[in-house]
């Protein structure tokens, strides 16, 4: 008799053997759930809210700008704060309670205290802002302690993790939500306001990714570096795809309609970090022997079941201008946003094959969300979107609306990058995508922030 195996029994035995990334996504995919496809619905909408009382585990520097975001929201209550470094817990508690509320619980008593803060009777949504590996940790006992969960990007950092993270919010009935702030810049949603008036004609393909020099921050052992710089030596693939790939998606109804099939990625050679090292620190440092695997840049292409086809780049470590690289183009005309937003329509732009300033089309087409949130949003990090990203949550959360992302979502994001470190290492492989929707992607079903933007 053949022996069955469930999806997760396969991966443990897989990461004890050591085989790890050289097992291809066809041979996951292969190993989801058999199950009837009509069994799976997203989690149901929850039900209205008098107040969002909120528990937060991670309060650096992008935790605490959504701290400052979140004060300003009506109807937010922020009970506890977690972080293992105890003054940077004691700096959100005096932020609260400079702004007139309650001061809220702190927790700091090693790295896994925010078990405590999830454990909580009085929360109804955990938000984290950690660094990437303790994302799915807090989200899944955020869950499993019947909150909602919030995370920073990317929601996962291995397939299993994105599988864990549907399951849990499934079964819970728990939202289960990618912070994706670049979704909500003012460039990026009227760019998605024309797409869905159909100004570019049909889409046929669109250029995104992270480009940012980040060899200081990797360096810096006093932020972000004291963690993120690990990944860049341990892993080598598209390490951050969200943010340039989250608007796209949106364009292109990705899990309302479409979906992505498969894709590829290739890793160029490795040299900024080391270069930077030796140039900043001197060559006999410490910091000039360590070794980095990741590629300078990474390229990956994205095929999607519409036909249409994505370029994703990630390139942190070299000298360079800040860009997410958007670019949305369709039948009937093109737009790009970096490094200066231009445009062109067929039979509308004034000369023909030619550029234009995006700017002239600002006030026909600017979102509705921006329209409303604008001021509001001012002074708010990168821009303001990240108000009104936070504001867009707890605005579902208080109404009893579907939030603007789910976590079939974050997951496919988040998937990017897994697959494109299996490519790379298996030579540049094409691998196909698992279905983490369970076919329910082949639902046409609007985009919350298109159809309730207020």
């Amino acid at each position: 008799m053949k022996k069955h195996f469930n999806r997760r029994d396969f991966i443990k035995t897989v990461a004890a053997t050591g085989v790890g990334l050289a097992v291809s996504n066809d041979l996951l995919a292969s190993f989801q759930p058999a199950y009837p496809e009509q069994l799976y619905k997203p989690a149901p909408v929850a039900g209205p809210m008098q107040q969002v009382r909120i528990g937060f585990v991670g309060v650096g520097l992008q935790g605490t700008s959504h701290v400052e975001n979140l004060l300003k929201i009506e109807g937010v209550e922020i009970v506890a704060v977690c972080d293992i470094v105890e003054s940077k817990v004691q700096r959100a508690q005096d932020m609260v309670e400079k702004a007139g509320f309650k001061r809220p619980d702190g927790y700091s008593k090693g790295d896994m205290d925010w078990q405590r803060l999830c454990e909580r009777t009085d929360i109804d949504l955990v938000f984290s802002a950690t660094p990437w590996q303790w994302h799915v940790p807090v989200c899944l006992a955020a869950m499993n302690s019947g909150k909602h969960a919030a995370t920073e990007v990317p929601a996962a950092i291995t397939m299993d993790e994105c599988w864990q993270l549907v399951e849990t919010s499934e079964k819970t009935g728990k939202y289960c939500i990618m912070m994706e702030n670049c979704n909500y810049d003012k460039v990026e949603m009227m760019i998605l306001n024309m797409v869905k008036k159909g100004i570019f004609g049909e889409l046929v393909h669109a250029e995104c990714g992270y480009l940012h020099d980040l060899r200081g921050v990797k360096h810096d052992m006093e932020g972000e570096g004291v963690w993120r710089r690990d990944f860049s030596m341990t892993h080598n693939g598209d390490l951050y795809p969200t943010h340039g790939l989250g608007p796209v998606m949106q364009c292109m109804d990705i899990n309302r309609g479409n979906y992505f099939d498969y894709m590829v990625s290739f890793g160029s050679k490795t040299r900024g970090l080391h270069e930077y090292a030796v140039a900043t620190f001197g060559a006999d440092s410490p910091q000039a022997r360590e070794k980095f695997t990741l590629s300078d840049v990474v390229t990956t292409v994205i095929k999607t079941m519409n036909g249409e086809t994505i370029v994703v780049t990630h390139d942190t470590s070299l000298p360079r201008p800040y860009s997410r690289n958007i670019l949305v183009q369709g039948t009937k005309g093109i737009v790009r946003k970096y490094p200066e937003p231009k445009i062109y329509i067929e039979g509308v732009s004034k000369t023909n094959d030619r550029w234009e300033p995006i700017n002239r089309y600002l006030k026909k087409y600017q979102h509705p969300v921006w329209e409303e949130s604008e001021s509001a949003s001012k002074g708010a990090g990168h821009g303001g979107m990240d108000y009104i990203e936070d504001y867009r949550l707890i605005n579902a959360l208080l109404k009893g609306i579907e939030p603007d992302m789910d976590v079939y979502d974050g997951v496919l994001m988040s998937a990017v990058r897994v697959l494109s470190e299996q490519s790379i290492a298996q030579e540049c492989k094409t691998l196909k995508f698992p279905d983490f929707t369970r076919g329910m992607w082949k639902t046409k079903r609007e985009l919350m922030v298109m159809t309730n933007a207020k």
